[in-house]
């Protein structure tokens, strides 16, 4: 083919690539546990930490984007 460079690794034997799985089950278990004290602590019912779930994370993005600007 004209115009397509080629590899030189890749000419004339089969290469292999390492891949390299990565699991951050800590720092998600961390954040649950950090939320239910949170909601133990405040003492919200339920309906009012699941609305903080939902509304937490906007205020906290619109608080860091100002940051970066």
């Amino acid at each position: 083919m004209i115009g397509v460079p080629r590899h030189p690794r890749r000419e004339g034997r089969a290469t292999m690539e390492k891949i390299r799985i990565e699991q951050h089950s800590f720092m998600g278990t961390a954040w649950f546990g950090g939320w239910m004290f949170t909601l133990g602590y405040l003492q919200l019912t339920f309906w009012k930490g699941l609305l903080g779930l939902v509304v937490w994370p906007y205020y906290l993005g619109t608080a860091f984007s100002a940051l970066l600007h």
